[in-house]
C-alpha cells in the first residue's frame, strides 16, 4: 500500500486553464492525459518524484459522467468551484477492500495516442463522495512504465497534505494505520468535526515550498 496521487477537480474556466495555474505555480510543464471513457472524464498530469503525480480532471458532456461515481465526484467538486477532490492509494490486492465495502472494484482505462493503454481497477469513490478525507484505492495493471508519474522526469516532490478530518477515521477506512501508505508525505489533520477533505497540498520545488 502506497500513496499514488492527488486529484484536483477543474475550476470554472476548465481543464486547460486550471492545469496551467497549477503547473506555473510549481514551475513545471503538465503532460496531456486523456479521456476516461468509463467515467466520462478527462485529465492532465503533473509527474512528481517518488512515483507520485497530480491529476487535474474535468467532466465531459457525456452520460457516463452522471452514472459513474468518479464522474459524479468530479462534477460535484467542479460545480462547487473546483479544487482538491481527493487522494488515492495504490495496492497490490483489492480483494480485502471489496469484501469490506461489499462491492466489486470497477475497471478504468485511457488510451495513449500511440495505441498503448493505461488500465487499472479502483474502488472507494462512493466513500470519498460521502467522506472526502478518505482515499480511494486502485490496482494498476499492465506495463508499469505507463504509470503517470513516469510521463516526464520531475524534481518536484509532494511533501505534505493538510486534511480536514482525523487519522483515526482514515486508519479505520484503510484497515491499517494511515501512516503506512504515506511514507515520507506528512499530514496535518485539522478540524476533525468540520467539513472533511483535502484543504491544501505542499510541494518542494526548485524555488522552495509551494502550497496549493
Amino acid at each position: 500500500m502506497r500513496m499514488d496521487h492527488v486529484s484536483y477537480a477543474s475550476e470554472s474556466d476548465g481543464l486547460a486553464a486550471t492545469t496551467e495555474r497549477i503547473a506555473t505555480a510549481l514551475g513545471v510543464d503538465a503532460v496531456r492525459g486523456g479521456v476516461h471513457p468509463r467515467f466520462g472524464t478527462r485529465n492532465m498530469i503533473i509527474p512528481l518524484t517518488d512515483h507520485h503525480y497530480v491529476e487535474i480532471v474535468e467532466c465531459l458532456n457525456h452520460p457516463a459522467s452522471d452514472k459513474a461515481p468518479f464522474g459524479q465526484a468530479v462534477k460535484a467538486r467542479s460545480a462547487a468551484g473546483g479544487g482538491w477532490m481527493g487522494w488515492c492509494v495504490a495496492v497490490e490486492d483489492l480483494a480485502p477492500f471489496e469484501e469490506r465495502l461489499g462491492r466489486s472494484a470497477v475497471p478504468g482505462n485511457r488510451k495513449f495516442p500511440d495505441g498503448q493503454e493505461l488500465v487499472w481497477q479502483q474502488i472507494g469513490i462512493k466513500g470519498l463522495i460521502a467522506d472526502p478525507q478518505v482515499p480511494y484505492m486502485l490496482k494498476w495493471e499492465g506495463d508499469p512504465a505507463l504509470h503517470p508519474s513516469q510521463a516526464r522526469p520531475s524534481s518536484v516532490r509532494l511533501s505534505s497534505l493538510t486534511i480536514a478530518g482525523s487519522a483515526e477515521r482514515v486508519t479505520e477506512w484503510l484497515g491499517e494505520p494511515v501512516e503506512a501508505p504515506l511514507n515520507d508525505v506528512a499530514v496535518e489533520w485539522i478540524a476533525p468535526r468540520g467539513t472533511p477533505g483535502i484543504m491544501s497540498v505542499t510541494f518542494e520545488t526548485a524555488t522552495g515550498p509551494v502550497t496549493i
